[in-house]
């Protein structure tokens, strides 16, 4: 990767598909390694896709998806889901059927890589940041254009570092920490940011609990939850057959943050989000019964 100084995750992978130093609040054209799709959003992707001449720039790394409506429950949403096997029969792009995964969850078993950027139509496409990937969502013409051009536009988000230390304790896991942290920025409070998570609790937990991190970003309104990479994560991609595609991925110390957010991880209590908002939360104990 291009060597910048003083620079956070978000902005050092952005900068490596940009070809140049990058800094938050830039709005530049990068390359994109992966793109996807859902049924949800996936016909209007399509239609998009045909308006701009029908063209995949690289159909081995488009991927469509079957997995809101499983099974389908009406004759409409069934003749959507054949537009997107038709496409993919006719385009030779990836297409994964219904019974064959949630779309971020494929897509970090199968697809995503360290220091990679990847759009996707679904929110929780942010998920993929926890193998040190800028994963973001994104309308159905911004994710089309994507596809037709293989890259895409990107504001440079500014970054929220995020320090879990401590160890958690027995029945306390990485949803516990995710649901504290938007119970303290509040739903709408991380629009547009990137969230950067370091810290010994981090470094402790398995990819499964860091992709629940990164997952649940988006209920903070943020663009991407970005963790770095280490043995877990060489361990994770080799386990899933990619082990060649693992790289050293971290923020510089002399990184410059908006905000920096310290967590005790031991203090956290199995918690809970209660109607009618996520960022609604409360320790369970102290709604024991209800």
């Amino acid at each position: 990767m291009i060597k910048y100084m003083g620079k956070t995750i978000s902005e050092k992978i952005i900068g490596e598909h940009a070809g140049k130093d990058v800094s938050s609040g830039q709005i530049v054209i990068s390359q994109v390694d992966y793109c996807f799709a859902h049924d949800a959003s996936g016909p209007m992707v399509i239609s998009r896709i045909r308006d701009l001449g029908g063209k995949l720039y690289n159909p081995t790394q488009t991927t469509f998806f079957i997995d809101h409506a499983v099974p389908s429950p009406m004759l409409e949403t069934s003749n959507e889901q054949s537009k997107l096997r038709k496409f993919a029969e006719e385009t030779g792009c990836n297409f994964s059927d219904s019974g064959g995964g949630i779309c971020h969850q494929v897509m970090a078993e199968k697809y995503v890589n360290p220091g990679e950027i990847v759009i996707g139509s679904d929110s929780h496409s942010v998920m993929g940041g926890a193998l040190g990937s800028f994963s973001t969502g994104m309308g159905a013409t911004d994710v089309a254009a994507a596809m037709v051009l293989g890259k895409t536009w990107i504001r440079v988000p500014e970054s929220f570092k995020v320090i879990i230390n401590g160890r958690l304790s027995s029945g306390v896991y990485s949803k516990d920490v995710i649901l504290n942290l938007i119970g303290m920025l509040g739903s709408d409070g991380a629009d547009y940011k990137a969230i950067e998570f370091h810290g010994t609790a981090v470094e402790q937990m398995p990819m499964n609990e860091r992709l629940t991190l990164s997952n649940m970003v988006i209920e903070a309104g943020a663009k991407a939850g970005l963790i770095f990479t280490d043995n877990i994560t060489k361990e994770y991609l080799v386990s899933m057959h990619r082990g060649e595609k693992f790289s050293e991925i971290s923020a510089d110390e002399d990184a410059k943050y908006e905000r920096i957010i310290e967590i005790n991880g031991s203090s956290i209590s199995p918690t809970i989000a209660l109607p009618h908002s996520v960022d609604n939360i409360k320790p369970v104990e102290q709604i024991a019964g209800e």
